[in-house]
C-alpha cells in the first residue's frame, strides 16, 4: 500500500484551475519526483498535500490518514515534513536555533540531541556554523539548513520543493547526494524539481506535470530515455 496517495486532486486559485484531477502515489522507501516547467503546478501540489492550499476535491491520504481533513500543523506530527521552495530559513536566528525550530513538535530531549548529532554528521558544514546567523550562510548552506531543519521533525516522508534552485552545479551535486543519503537512512522522498536530469537520475519513479495535468509517468530511468521527455526537459 502506498505511503502517500493522491487521487483526482483538483485545486483552484479563484477562477484559475491550477491542478486538474491528478493522481499519483509514493511508496515507502522510494524517491519519487514530479518534474515539469514553471507554472505546471508542482508547488501547488505540495502545498495541497501539506494543507497550505485547500483542494476543491479529491483524496490525499498519508499513512492511512486523510490529509484533506487534517490541519497543517498536525500533518507534520504524522511524519510529513516539507523543505519549501526558497528555503525559508529564519535568517535572524542561528543555525542551531533553526534546527531547534524543526524539532518544535517533539519533547524527547535525548532523541532530539541524538538527531542534532545525526544532522551535523550528515551536514558537517552546519556544525561548523552552528552559532552563525542563518542569513549569513551561502545559498547552498541555507539549503542544507532547510533540509536539516526538516529532518529534526523526524519525518517518515520528506517533501522537497526545488532544492537545486539558484545553486552552482557543484552545490547541486552535493544537495542531490544529501537527498540520496537521507533516503538511504529510511526517509521516503517526494521531490519537486525543475532540474529534470538530476531528479530522474536519483528517483525510482517519476511523474511529468504539464499545466495541472500528469502527462506521463513511470520508471525514472525509462522516462529519462523517452524522446518527448528528453526534448522537453533534458535539452534534447
Amino acid at each position: 500500500m502506498a505511503m502517500l496517495s493522491v487521487k483526482d486532486l483538483q485545486v483552484y486559485y479563484g477562477s484559475i484551475h491550477a491542478i486538474k484531477g491528478i493522481s499519483f502515489e509514493v511508496n515507502e522507501g522510494e524517491i519519487v519526483t514530479l518534474i515539469g516547467a514553471n507554472g505546471a503546478g508542482k508547488t501547488t501540489t505540495l502545498h495541497a498535500i501539506c494543507g497550505l492550499v485547500k483542494a476543491k476535491s479529491g483524496e490525499i491520504t498519508f499513512c492511512d490518514h486523510n490529509l484533506r481533513t487534517t490541519d497543517p500543523h498536525k500533518i507534520i506530527r504524522l511524519g510529513l515534513a516539507q523543505v519549501p521552495e526558497g528555503r525559508r530559513i529564519f535568517a535572524k536566528m542561528t543555525v542551531q536555533e533553526n534546527l531547534e525550530m524543526g524539532a518544535y513538535i517533539r519533547n524527547d530531549k535525548s532523541g532530539i540531541d541524538a538527531d542534532y548529532e545525526s544532522v551535523f554528521q550528515r551536514l558537517p558544514r552546519l556544525k561548523e556554523r552552528r552559532k552563525q546567523l542563518a542569513g549569513t550562510l551561502s545559498g547552498g548552506e541555507q539549503q542544507m539548513l532547510a533540509i536539516g531543519r526538516a529532518l529534526m521533525a523526524k519525518p517518515k516522508m520528506l517533501l522537497l520543493d526545488e532544492p537545486s534552485m539558484g545553486l552552482s552545479p557543484l552545490l547541486v551535486n552535493e544537495i542531490f547526494e544529501i537527498i540520496q543519503d537521507v533516503n538511504r537512512s529510511g526517509v521516503t522522498v517526494l521531490l519537486v524539481e525543475q532540474n529534470a536530469k538530476k531528479a530522474l537520475a536519483i528517483a525510482n519513479r517519476a511523474y511529468v506535470l504539464e499545466t495541472g495535468n500528469i502527462s506521463m509517468s513511470g520508471d525514472a530511468d525509462t522516462l529519462s530515455r523517452d524522446e518527448k521527455v528528453r526534448k522537453a526537459y533534458l535539452g534534447g
